[in-house]
């Protein structure tokens, strides 16, 4: 580095995640072995965002700026050799959305010292990331506390002969959750047909769309459950849960260029038919009263279009009071549905647990934060990637360095394959009229 023998930052009391509308302040360090003169020394904070249409590119198609804002530490002098120090401070503006990292986009912050030498001369950089977390309150989405609801029906036919008329439906408890709790599903499936169903599954899908000049979707099932089909002429019940690991929050506040959603989607293998429960991940959870318990039988509410939150649009139908009464007003016995396969069983085949071993299938899975015991310090509380304990993504040679905080950045993204589709659409999922559940062949 010649003369220059050391160039660093460092944040106050080493933290590096912050919140909207805080302070932050540190030290910019440099050691010469020299005099070395300078025009000035500057420190610029900054945070935006960019999104590409090509993998991991960094020449972002689109990009926005939250904040830039530059504080000149030192005017044109020389600084002698040995040590020097200039503090620095920051204002994170409150509307500043939570850091995120994607292979099609990115929302970073970070803090630049720049000693700007004389004309000819080299100037010298150094930078540090920081992130951000804006905390998505679930209390404050309409209805929150309330069941999502869907059901879909299909009439289908086999070599060309009708053979009769299933319906689905799904209920989860609530519509929110924060990692480390349980979604309670419950599902019904009225097989009046002659013919067995295939297996029914039920999923936690992540959806994060890229807003390109054609936007791009990402989607990865987070984790999955498998029950077993229903005979004909039955109606069964399905109860599972799912455990939510350590996610990003559903959508991203402050941000136009990335959205990230959730659902719950519940399907049936053969024949085919699809429900989707969209549901919010957030950091604060629902407030409960404690005699609140989820309904044995899932009530046939549809689910309101204007769930709070843009970029969540529910994709199930309102049952058809025709079709209930002719599934369900015999009062037949239901049958309980066994599980074949869960993502988050552990090997020895006991239900899904609060235990580390239940997110086995997360590369570099964490114990979720809100079922650590207080006194446990034997790890940091801050994760980043699905389950890892140290910053993600860092510039350059810069070592992350792990924190006692207790919050969630984004999964690391970096190994998926190119896209898939989003799952269907409200008004495809609502027609039953158009779609292939009337034109199933042989």
């Amino acid at each position: 580095m010649g003369k220059l023998q050391e160039f660093d930052i460092t944040f106050t009391n080493n933290k590096v995640v912050y919140s909207p509308g805080e302070s932050i302040s540190g030290t910019v360090k440099i050691t010469t072995g020299s005099s070395l003169q300078y025009k000035a020394i500057k420190v610029n904070c900054l945070g935006s965002c960019g999104v590409s249409n090509k993998m991991n590119d960094t020449s972002w198609t689109l990009e926005e700026q939250y904040f830039s804002s530059t504080l000149s530490v030192a005017d044109k002098g020389t600084l002698a050799a040995g040590e020097h120090s200039f503090p620095f401070q920051f204002v994170i503006p409150v509307a500043a959305p939570t850091s995120f990292e994607g292979p099609f986009g990115k929302i970073v912050y970070r803090v630049r010292a720049v000693i700007d030498t004389p004309r000819f001369s080299k100037d010298y950089k150094a930078q540090k990331p920081f992130y951000l977390l804006n905390l998505l309150n679930l209390n404050q989405v309409p209805d929150i506390e309330q069941p999502s609801y869907a059901v879909t029906t299909k009439r289908f036919s086999y070599l060309l002969v009708k053979t009769g008329t299933l319906m689905l439906k799904a209920c989860s408890d609530l519509r929110g959750y924060t990692p480390g709790q349980i979604i309670r599903l419950a599902t019904e499936i009225h097989n009046k047909s002659g013919k067995d169903t295939g297996c029914v599954l039920a999923s936690l899908i992540q959806k994060v769309t890229y807003k390109t000049k054609r936007a791009l979707y990402d989607l990865r099932t987070i984790a999955e459950v498998e029950g077993a089909g229903v005979k004909a002429g039955k109606h069964a019940e399905w109860r599972e849960q799912i455990i939510v690991p350590p996610l990003p929050q559903s959508a991203l506040a402050g941000c136009s260029l990335i959205e990230i959603d959730y659902f719950i989607q519940v399907s049936l293998k053969s024949p085919e038919t699809v429900v989707t429960l969209p549901i919010y991940i957030g950091n604060i959870a629902v407030n409960l009263t404690p005699s609140r318990a989820m309904p044995s039988t899932p009530a046939p509410t549809p689910i309101s279009p204007n769930t709070g939150l843009e970029g969540v649009t529910p994709s199930a139908p309102p049952a058809e009071e025709d079709l209930e009464e002719e599934l369900g007003a015999e009062g037949s016995v239901s049958e309980e549905i066994p599980t074949k396969s869960h993502s988050q069983q552990d090997q020895s085949g006991q239900p899904p647990t609060m235990s580390p071993s239940a997110f086995s299938y997360a590369p570099g899975a964490a114990f979720p934060p809100s079922q650590r015991r207080a006194d446990d310090t034997s790890a940091p509380l801050f994760c980043v990637s699905t389950g890892s304990t140290i910053p993600f993504f860092t510039e350059g040679n810069v070592t992350p360095v792990p924190t006692s905080c207790p919050l969630i950045l984004p999964p690391e993204y970096s190994t998926w394959d190119y896209p898939h589709e989003p799952p269907p659409t409200y008004e495809e999922s609502c027609s039953s009229n158009n779609s292939s559940f009337n034109n199933s062949g042989p």
